[in-house]
C-alpha cells in the first residue's frame, strides 16, 4: 500500500517551491468543470475527477483526513487502544506533515498530558517555553497603551507554553508513525465515499474518502504524468482538516449535522501572524501579550497577540471577526497598521520577519456545534469547532475530541469484531459534549456573541461573565446570521486609507508571500471556483467593490484591466499558486460565490515556525 503512495509522492513533491515560485499565475476563472462538480445547492462542490475509470483501493480500519493536532491525536490514541489489530492511515495534504500548521499558540497541556503522560521526558518535545508573565493592553490609536486586568480564562504563568504547532504536529506524527500509523503528506483528500450497500431507505454511511487525482492540465486535459486518486476504504472516517475543511463542510451539508443538532450558523475569525526575531535585550522568554482597540474600529471583533518564543524569537498578529461591516476592511493591510502601534514597534525594531501565514479559525463555540457523529465517521477539532474563543486556545480542545473520537472509534471497532462494514460513531457527539471539551465551551458560549453589539458592550459582558459569571447563567446568545451577510454595501461605508508599507516593520504582500513558502503547480486546474462568473460582474464588483481583493490575506483574487477582446472595464484575475489555504474566501464572499476546493497534494504554504 505504501509503495502505491510513494510512486504517486514523486509527482506530488515535484512542484518545488522555489523563489521564483510566487509569481502569479494567468486569469483563470474557476471555468474547468470537466474536473470539479460544479453544484454547490447545499454543500462545497468536490475536487474530485468524474473520470468514471477504477481506482486503486487500500482498506484501513480508521482513516483520518488531516494530520494536524485533533487528527494525530486521534491516531495515537486508537494504536494505544487497539494496538497491531487496528490499521489506521493519516492523509495529510501538505507537503509535510506540519507545513500547513499555524496557530498563535499559547498551548494548554492539559490534553497532551492525558495523551502522553511522559511528554516532558520525551526526545526532540517542541514544548518547552513556559508562559512566564500575562499582559493585557487597550491600545489606543493615538500611540498609547492602557493596561486591562487579565481575565481568569486568559491567565497562562506557569501553566501554559509559548510554541509552534507547525513543530508540535511534526512531532506528533513521528510518535504516530512509531506507534504504527501509515501517515502520508502531500495527498488531498479530495471525494468522500459513501457506502452504497447499506439497507434500503437506512441512512448515509461514509465509508472513507479519494485522493484527488495528479496530472490534470490548466485547461482541464491529461499530462503525461496524470494519476488516478485512491479510494481509501474505512471502518471509520475522521476528519480532521480543521477550520472550514473543503469534506468536513460536504459531510455536514449532506448528513443535516448542523440541523441535527439545532446549532446557529459557525461565526469564523481570519488570524494573520508573522514570527520575528528581535534583538537580545527586547527579549522575555514566556512573556505573552493580548491587546484590543488599535487597528480595529469599536464595531469590529478582533485583538493581536505578541508572544514570546525561545530563541529571541517573537510570534506575533491580529485576528479579524470575519462578520465585520466594511467592505474596504484589509485584515493583511489592518495588522501592518497593529505593528507601527508604538508599544508594538519597540518591540520589532532591529528585527527580522522569519515568516508569515494566515488562517480562518472557528469561533462560534457551543452553540455552533453540529452533530459530531455519524455512520462511518466523526468530525474532529475545529472541523467540528471546537476552539475556545474565550481562551483565545484551540489545540488543547481539539487533541481532546481526536481522543475522544478514537475512544468510541476503538469501542466500536472491537464490538464489530470482523465485519468490515462501517461503524456507527453517533455516540461520539455526546461523549464529546460530555467530556471537559463541552465544559470549556460551554462555559465561554456567551463570549463570542457577547460582542455582536461592539467592542465595549462585548468587553463590559465578557469580563463580567469572566470574572463574576463564568458561564452560570440560564441564558445562551445566539449566532444569528453567517458571516457573509453581515458585509455591507460598498456605498454604505467610508475607505479606509492604508499607510505604504515601509519594508521594515510593514511590508508588501509579495514579500510576504515569500516567506510562507507558498506555492502550487501553476499547471492544475485552480481549485478556488466560482459558482457563476457573471455575479462576479452583477453584484459583487458593482455593490461591494470585490471586497475579495481585501480579504484574502495571499493576493489571490486581483481585479486587473480587461485585455482586448475581452470587453471593457476590469476582469477578476484569480491567482491561485499564491493561495494559503486560509479559507477566507470560502466563508466571505457576500454573494457566496467562491468555493474553495483542495488542490494537488504537496501544494500550499511551507510552515516551519507557525
Amino acid at each position: 500500500a505504501k509503495m502505491a503512495f510513494s510512486a504517486m509522492a514523486i509527482l506530488g513533491t515535484a512542484v518545488g517551491r522555489s523563489a521564483g515560485g510566487l509569481s502569479r499565475i494567468l486569469a483563470d476563472h474557476g471555468r474547468h468543470g470537466s474536473v470539479g462538480l460544479l453544484t454547490r445547492g447545499t454543500a462545497p462542490y468536490s475536487s474530485s475527477s468524474v473520470s468514471a475509470e477504477p481506482r486503486e483501493e487500500m482498506p484501513y480500519d480508521v482513516c483520518i483526513v488531516g494530520a494536524g493536532p485533533a487528527g494525530l491525536a486521534a491516531a495515537i490514541r486508537i494504536k494505544q487502544l487497539r494496538g497491531d489489530d487496528t490499521t489506521v492511515c493519516v492523509l495529510e495534504k501538505g507537503a509535510e506533515v506540519g507545513a500547513h500548521s499555524i496557530s498563535g499558540n499559547v498551548f494548554d497541556p492539559r490534553a497532551l498530558d492525558e495523551l502522553l503522560p511522559d511528554w516532558k521526558e520525551r526526545e526532540g518535545v517542541p514544548v518547552r517555553q513556559r508562559v512566564t508573565s500575562d499582559r493585557s493592553y487597550f491600545l489606543r490609536s493615538s500611540g498609547g497603551a492602557w493596561p486591562l486586568p487579565t481575565p481568569p480564562t486568559m491567565k497562562n504563568e506557569g501553566k501554559a507554553f509559548v510554541i509552534s504547532l507547525s513543530q508540535l504536529t511534526r512531532w506528533l506524527s513521528e510518535i504516530a508513525e512509531e506507534s504504527g500509523v501509515d501517515v502520508f503528506p502531500g495527498f488531498s483528500a479530495s471525494e468522500v465515499l459513501y457506502n452504497e450497500e447499506k439497507d434500503e431507505g437506512g441512512l448515509d454511511e461514509v465509508m472513507g474518502v479519494a485522493t484527488a487525482d495528479m496530472g490534470y492540465a490548466k485547461d482541464g486535459t491529461r499530462k503525461d504524468t496524470f494519476e488516478r486518486g485512491i479510494e481509501l476504504k474505512a471502518r471509520c472516517t475522521l476528519f480532521a482538516e480543521g477550520c472550514r475543511g473543503s469534506l468536513s463542510e460536504l459531510v455536514t451539508a449532506k448528513l443535516g449535522l448542523r440541523d441535527k443538532a439545532n446549532a446557529c450558523p459557525q461565526t469564523y475569525g481570519l488570524g494573520i501572524k508573522e514570527v520575528w526575531r528581535v534583538d537580545d535585550a527586547k527579549h522575555n522568554p514566556g512573556e505573552v501579550w493580548h491587546t484590543v482597540g488599535h487597528p480595529l474600529d469599536t464595531q469590529t471583533y478582533g485583538g493581536g497577540f505578541l508572544y514570546h518564543m525561545e530563541d529571541n524569537m517573537v510570534a506575533l498578529g491580529l485576528v479579524v471577526g470575519l462578520d465585520y461591516k466594511n467592505p474596504h476592511l484589509s485584515p493583511y493591510r489592518e495588522f501592518q497598521r497593529y505593528k507601527l502601534h508604538p508599544k508594538v514597534r519597540a518591540v520589532l525594531e532591529g528585527g527580522q520577519c522569519l515568516q508569515y501565514g494566515a488562517r480562518t479559525l472557528v469561533e462560534g463555540g457551543w452553540q455552533s456545534l453540529p452533530f459530531a457523529g455519524f455512520g462511518g465517521g466523526a468530525l474532529v477539532g475545529c472541523a467540528a469547532g471546537t476552539l475556545n474563543a474565550a481562551r483565545i486556545k484551540g489545540v488543547h480542545t481539539a487533541m481532546k475530541s481526536g481522543m475522544v473520537a478514537a475512544e468510541v472509534a476503538a469501542a466500536a471497532l472491537a464490538e464489530g469484531g470482523d465485519r468490515a462494514d462501517p461503524v456507527d460513531m453517533s455516540a461520539y457527539d455526546a461523549a464529546l459534549r460530555s467530556s471537559w471539551v463541552g465544559e470549556e465551551l460551554y462555559e465561554a458560549r456567551n463570549f463570542r456573541p457577547s460582542f455582536s453589539r461592539g467592542l465595549l458592550p462585548g468587553m463590559a459582558y465578557a469580563g463580567l461573565d469572566a470574572f463574576v459569571l463564568r458561564g452560570r447563567t440560564p441564558w445562551t446568545f445566539k449566532h444569528g446570521k453567517e458571516d457573509r451577510y453581515h458585509l455591507g454595501k460598498a456605498e454604505s461605508h467610508k475607505r479606509i486609507e492604508y499607510p505604504a508599507p515601509d519594508g521594515e516593520i510593514t511590508f508588501d504582500l509579495p514579500t510576504s508571500l515569500y516567506r510562507s513558502g507558498t506555492n502550487h503547480d501553476h499547471d492544475q486546474p485552480a481549485h478556488l471556483k466560482l459558482i457563476s462568473e457573471e455575479r462576479v460582474y452583477e453584484r459583487t464588483l458593482p455593490e461591494y467593490d470585490g471586497p475579495e481583493q481585501r480579504y484574502c490575506p495571499a493576493g489571490v483574487y486581483e481585479y486587473v484591466e480587461a485585455e482586448e477582446g475581452e470587453g471593457s472595464g476590469r476582469r477578476l484575475q484569480i491567482n491561485a499558486q499564491n493561495c494559503l489555504h486560509c479559507k477566507a474566501c470560502d466563508i466571505k464572499d457576500p454573494t457566496g460565490n467562491i468555493c474553495w476546493t483542495v488542490p494537488e497534494g504537496g501544494g500550499g504554504p511551507g510552515y516551519t515556525l507557525m
